[in-house]
């Protein structure tokens, strides 16, 4: 039996600049919804006649596989794909673009699809199984009406040659989706070997080696790499791991970017709201100083390591990032399962405050910062309103339907992650983004239950 679902999307932008966002690369990213764990395998540079894209998404324990060939390539009005493989019985979705005379855009959705094992199968998991289609749709949407949006404010600038260490990480891969389907030429710095056909690079920070002639004409070159801070517990191996990351690469990108014949027009590097500190209830904006401790250190080095670049007359930036909410990684994701389980209280008495940002207002700012030629210096990446952490608890367990009144110790975190757990969930840092706000970024949430309904999809 088939099943039929139509999703109906309104943009400002016009048919050809839609379709194009659709056309390219990122977009797959981009439209996978946000609490959605997958795995892109392959995916040709088009939507041509033939043409797969091949990802891998959790089914229960296992891993599935999807393969979707495209046909019926027609720009800049349609295109369609069919599912080889992947869960269903059959799938076929049909994309279809339809201009509007003030000049906007709509997208036409519609899919037809069967479940396997036929009308049992549609007793069983059919009504999940289209709640599950509505809100990826929904997800979709709202990517797409954002994403065109914020591309528009910026398409009097001329495109970018965009160069991103750490594009593998929680925020690099995201960031490089969205300037992609933006229209700018990305390449990525990586450790590994490059991959046949792709953009990339080889650089291996560990053992001081990059080749500088690869730097040569870049516009943009961004550094987000580091061991993950809250991933292990702190051993010493761990904590020089996380600092040497950090520091010594990007130490090695600044010498070699200060020494470049056509530099880079601007040189963005990642921090950390680390920067300050354990610092109770005071309003920390980019004039605060630093904290004292592992992680303030680190930050102090890691921010002192781009001054040559500085220097040099390139134009840097430094993102003092907050907790980034993100469903598949990163402190939310963690966060997830004990909320889940109603073990999602306050810890200690909650009262000290988290400084935290949505996955898009971090790569949006971002954005927003690279376009701005006298946008400069530091900045903090977080929401105009950090929060309680018992104020965070309580709208998590809000958005997931669950209590979050049963407090955890602080010493039972010790007992359990040792120092990088007290580290991270006790300590008090209320981080105000004076500097980007006076730089005219508008928030898509400045408030933190809608940020959490959007990374999880659960609006309603």
């Amino acid at each position: 039996m088939t099943i039929n679902y139509e999703h109906k999307t309104h943009v400002d932008s016009d048919i050809k600049e839609t379709f194009a966002w659709h056309e390219r690369k990122g977009s797959f990213r981009r439209l996978m919804p946000p609490w959605e764990v997958a795995e892109e395998v392959r995916a040709d540079d088009t939507l041509e006649d033939g043409a797969q894209r091949i990802f891998k998404f959790p089914m229960g324990p296992v891993k599935m596989k999807w393969i979707a060939r495209h046909s019926a390539y027609n720009p800049p009005h349609s295109f369609e794909d069919d599912m080889l493989k992947g869960p269903f019985k059959s799938w076929h979705h049909k994309h279809e673009f339809q201009q509007k005379e003030d000049g906007s855009s709509v997208v036409f959705d519609q899919v037809n699809y069967r479940l396997p094992m036929g009308p049992l199968g549609k007793l069983v998991a059919g009504r999940m199984v289209r709640k599950r289609i509505e809100r990826m749709f929904y997800a979709r949407q709202i990517r797409l009406e954002r994403d065109l949006k914020r591309h528009s404010e910026f398409s009097h600038i001329a495109r970018k040659k965009i160069l991103i260490a750490g594009s593998s990480g929680l925020i690099g891969r995201q960031l490089v989706a969205f300037l992609d389907t933006g229209g700018h030429e990305i390449w990525r710095l990586v450790r590994r070997e490059p991959k046949k056909g792709e953009n990339e690079l080889k650089w291996d920070p560990s053992k001081g080696q990059i080749n500088s002639d690869d730097l040569e004409g870049f516009d943009v070159i961004i550094h987000l790499g580091g061991a993950g801070i809250g991933d292990k517990r702190w051993s010493k191996k761990r904590m020089k791991l996380i600092e040497d990351s950090r520091v010594n690469s990007t130490s090695l990108l600044a010498k070699t970017i200060t020494n470049l014949k056509k530099k880079p027009e601007l040189f963005m590097v990642a921090s950390a709201m680390g920067w300050y500190g354990d610092r109770g209830d005071e309003n920390l904006t980019e004039n605060s100083s630093h904290g004292e401790g592992f992680l303030p250190q680190i930050c102090r080095n890691w921010e002192k390591a781009v001054e040559p670049v500085t220097e040099s007359g390139i134009r840097t930036v430094n993102l003092r990032t907050g907790i980034v909410l993100d469903a598949t990684g990163g402190a939310l994701q963690k966060m997830l399962l004990p909320a889940k389980l109603g073990a999602g209280g306050p810890i200690g008495r909650g009262r000290q405050w988290y400084s935290w940002i949505s996955m898009d207002d971090q790569i949006y700012s971002m954005h927003h910062l690279m376009m701005k030629q006298e946008c400069s210096g530091v900045y903090n990446i977080s929401s105009p309103n950090p929060v309680r952490q018992k104020k965070f608890a309580k709208d998590l367990g809000k958005v997931l339907r669950r209590p979050a009144f049963i407090p955890t110790p602080p010493l039972a975190i010790r007992f359990l992650f040792g120092k990088m757990g007290v580290a991270l969930t006790t300590e008090s840092t209320k981080v105000i983004p004076e500097r980007l706000i006076d730089s005219g970024y508008v928030f898509e949430h400045p408030e933190l239950e809608p940020a959490l309904r959007d990374s999880l999809g659960l609006w309603n």
